[in-house]
């Protein structure tokens, strides 16, 4: 047997041995450890898992496993986390850029290029409602023109017109 053929013999055994280590770490982590109730997860997890929901504070930290993924634990109720007040106002205030871009999920508008009525300047924007309350924290807007970012005075008129025109919206409604 030549050279070669010893390199060869020894390259597969390594990547034999080393296949054979990465299987066996593997498995060691699957261990059988008894969890703190004292069952063993693999022998009676159903009753393990509605002992672990029973047992966790609402909002409260909760252990995730891999197991996870494969459950069906999505709430069927979410809804809109943003404050729809706020959507339409934004909308009806900025009615003058065009939409480009609106996501209710993230609480996403972008706006393109637009002139307001009786302005010169054309504006763009973003707009990012951050929460369902009729709040002031939960509207951030961003505008710009071609030549760059407009100056906080403005942006501040644009996010009071939004917010006014909310409130405006909710009383309306008789949601007060």
């Amino acid at each position: 047997m030549g050279l070669t053929g010893r390199t060869n013999t020894m390259k597969s055994s390594l990547f034999v041995i080393g296949g054979l280590i990465a299987a066996a770490l593997s498995l060691s982590a699957c261990g059988t450890r008894e969890s703190r109730d004292g069952l063993i997860p693999n022998q009676d997890r159903q009753a393990s898992i509605l002992r672990q929901r029973e047992s966790t504070p609402l909002g409260g930290p909760r252990r995730e496993t891999i197991w996870d993924l494969f459950s069906n634990a999505d709430n069927p109720n979410t809804t809109v986390e943003v404050n729809k007040y706020i959507w339409a106002a934004t909308q009806q205030v900025l009615d003058f850029m065009p939409v480009e871009t609106a996501d209710p999920f993230s609480g996403v508008l972008v706006y393109g290029y637009g002139r307001p009525p009786g302005g010169g300047a054309a504006y763009r924007g973003t707009v990012y409602v951050t929460d369902p309350a009729l709040d002031a924290r939960s509207l951030n807007v961003a505008l710009s023109t071609r030549s760059g970012p407009v100056n906080a005075a403005t942006t501040r008129a644009i996010e009071d017109a939004i917010l006014t025109r909310a409130r405006q919206l909710r009383i309306a409604e008789g949601a007060l």
